[in-house]
């Protein structure tokens, strides 16, 4: 089959698309690089032009008057140019209600065309997209990156992007996908609930983890027990910083001899990898179901990863023995797990070989390609 995916999470796509041409058939994926990543992709739509340094300054001047950023403009029109090579797929599959990341406008005029051009089209359920914000708003108890944002006004700054899915240009995207698309995957046990009523919902597949790429090391304690917790500015309230930052003060007191803490804030991605290859345990983000890229490549690498893992999940791969660590926002719980875990090393090294061997049995990127063409084929 000819396949073409749009858009790009994580490293979601790349990972599907090595699995499916190991299985014979076409794939390219076109998507926004998302910028200091570097996604691979096969045909580029990130907006160059506007992202300039020249611009800076008349961009936040654009958007502060207009609320209209002039690279997501870039990121239509350059996406409209490569229609000509994005025709005549047997399937094609958006990563996101959203993928295009231009105007809601030109984002619904250009998936427009892809149904035209193309057969049969679908959409994962990948990050934040109408249906899983509706639910979570709905749904307030439900464990979910949008808690953090009822915890106080302070916080809104960072959850303003979320709006964007109500908005009436973004409903009627949702809408034009839900009456045209064939199918709807969900990624993770953070959006199964928020999906699995809509029509077109055709299942659950886990993330497809090229493991080739991450290199398994076997945890060895020899001196202190190392923890890492790396920090992004952007999203620092949705993943739960605050409650690692304070457990972990209590942990440096408590086990001052026993443990070395690292801890970045939003540095560039070799120094995040550097730093946290050298970890034993990684603390991922405390508002999740189930566990994201990230996590699941710690895990592909032997980390002790503080992630979701929420009962959905361990139901799912009727798991008797921890993979990982389901983690909180709970400050005490938090620092509970870490004691039992430094004081009992041994454990450490077993949830890190877990670890390894789940991501392996159930992430492997050819057996997720093989379930994505059994739904495409399926449905």
């Amino acid at each position: 089959m000819r396949i073409l995916l749009i858009g790009e999470y994580s490293l979601l796509h790349n990972s599907l698309k090595k699995g499916l041409i190991e299985l014979g058939h076409e794939v390219f994926l076109t998507g926004n690089s998302n910028g200091y990543r570097c996604y691979p992709v096969d045909y580029d739509y990130e907006p160059k032009f506007f992202k300039k340094e020249i611009f800076t300054i008349p961009r936040k001047a654009i958007y502060r008057l207009f609320k209209f950023d002039l690279a997501s403009l870039e990121s239509g029109i350059r996406f409209y140019l490569l229609l000509p090579k994005l025709k005549d797929y047997d399937i094609v599959q958006f990563v996101n209600e959203a993928s295009i990341k231009t105007t809601r406008s030109i984002e619904l005029y250009l998936i427009k065309k892809i149904v035209k051009y193309n057969n049969r089209i679908f959409l994962v359920s990948c990050g934040l997209d109408y249906m899983t914000l509706k639910f979570y708003t709905e749904n307030k108890n439900y464990k979910s990156i949008y808690q953090p944002s009822l915890e106080s006004p302070k916080l809104l700054k960072e959850f303003n992007w979320f709006n964007e899915y109500f908005k009436k240009g973004h409903v009627k995207i949702h809408k034009y996908i839900m009456n045209t698309f064939d199918g709807l995957i969900a990624t993770d046990f953070d959006y199964v609930d928020a999906t699995k009523n809509y029509p077109i919902y055709s299942g659950f597949i886990p993330y497809p983890i090229d493991h080739t790429k991450l290199e398994f090391k076997e945890l060895y304690i020899e001196d202190k027990i190392i923890i890492f917790l790396g920090i992004n500015k952007y999203s620092y309230y949705q993943k739960g910083i605050s409650y690692f930052e304070k457990a972990l003060k209590i942990i440096k007191e408590k086990y001052q001899d026993k443990v070395d803490i690292i801890i970045t804030n939003t540095v560039p991605y070799p120094i995040y990898i550097n730093l946290y290859n050298k970890a034993h345990i990684l603390l991922d983000q405390a508002f999740s179901r189930d566990q994201g890229y990230n996590a699941l490549e710690a895990m592909a690498k032997g980390k002790v990863v503080f992630t979701g893992a929420e009962q959905d999940f361990t139901d799912y791969y009727k798991l008797t023995e921890r993979v990982c660590v389901n983690a909180k926002p709970d400050v005490d719980y938090l620092v509970n797990e870490l004691s039992f875990l430094i004081e009992n090393p041994a454990e450490i090294i077993a949830i890190s070989k877990r670890a390894k061997a789940f991501i392996d049995k159930e992430h492997h990127y050819l057996k997720i390609a093989q379930n994505y063409l059994k739904t495409w084929e399926g449905n």
